[in-house]
């Protein structure tokens, strides 16, 4: 074989190599829907990984509604376990099903677990994720937990690496710490658009910035969120309204013009 045939054979060689771990690649991902966000996120958010959401300040409830979108992406429809602790139901409050039904969300595939404290948690959600037939893993755990150190980050990790499963984890008050987490997100509310007639809020929109992202680049956007797709999106320009001029009112400019003449 000549050296030109060889060198042609080894290029395509190569070519189909790389399509078919990009293929890979892309299957092993889940798409959220904002264009810039997935483009940053090399095709989505990685399933059998860890991924972390942090609320900022006393945002509780923004970063409750943001993990329950990318659950809601990463589940497909299969069931989806959230273990919270006794601690967090407290501060918080309980998990809305009507809530997280306009999110989008079918409670019931919802299965929630309350843990007593955080060492019960993390045992229930590792014992969750062995489980392959879920299709995410929600651990919401309150304050700086010493036990969430490196060593349960990377426990949890292998779990979801060995089952399929994607783990996410809610913390609330809460600094960020050394993780093996795939990515780490800050999570703060954002401005809704207007709203129709019809409802008496906009749609969901999150001030979500990337801290963390173990393949690629860090970034910051405006999400919003389509509980009729169950999808996060690039917020849509909306106008704001203008107050006409009063009927029974000449235009100030008129009024300036005759009071001119006037003199």
């Amino acid at each position: 074989m000549s050296g030109a045939r060889t060198s042609t054979l080894a290029t395509l060689r190569g070519s189909i190599e790389r399509l078919e771990q990009g293929a890979a690649h892309d299957l092993n991902r889940v798409a959220l829907g904002h264009m810039v966000a997935d483009a940053t996120l090399q095709g989505g958010l990685a399933r059998a990984a860890v991924h972390e959401v942090f609320a900022e300040g006393h945002q509780s409830a923004t970063a409750t509604g943001f993990i329950a979108g990318l659950a809601g992406r990463m589940s497909s429809r299969r069931p989806l376990v959230w273990v919270r602790q006794d601690f967090s139901e407290i501060e918080t409050g309980a998990l809305s099903m009507s809530g997280l039904c306009e999110l989008g969300l079918d409670p019931r595939l919802l299965v929630t677990v309350r843990a007593q404290d955080t060492d019960a948690a993390l045992r229930t959600a590792a014992d969750a994720l062995a489980c392959d037939a879920l299709g995410a893993v929600v651990l919401e755990v309150w304050g700086q937990a010493r036990q969430l150190d490196l060593v349960a980050s990377r426990k949890l990790t292998l779990a979801a690496q060995a089952s399929g499963v994607t783990a996410l984890l809610l913390r609330v008050a809460a600094e960020p710490r050394p993780s093996t987490a795939e990515t780490r997100w800050i999570v703060r509310a954002a401005h809704s658009p207007p709203s129709g007639p019809w409802s008496a809020w906009g749609a969901p929109v999150f001030d979500a910035q990337l801290v963390r992202n173990r393949h690629g680049p860090v970034g910051r956007w405006i999400m919003e969120w389509k509980c009729d797709e169950c999808l996060f999106s690039e917020p849509a320009a909306y106008s704001q309204p203008v107050a006409a001029t009063p009927a029974r009112r000449s235009h100030p400019a008129a009024a300036y013009a005759g009071q001119r003449r006037a003199s």
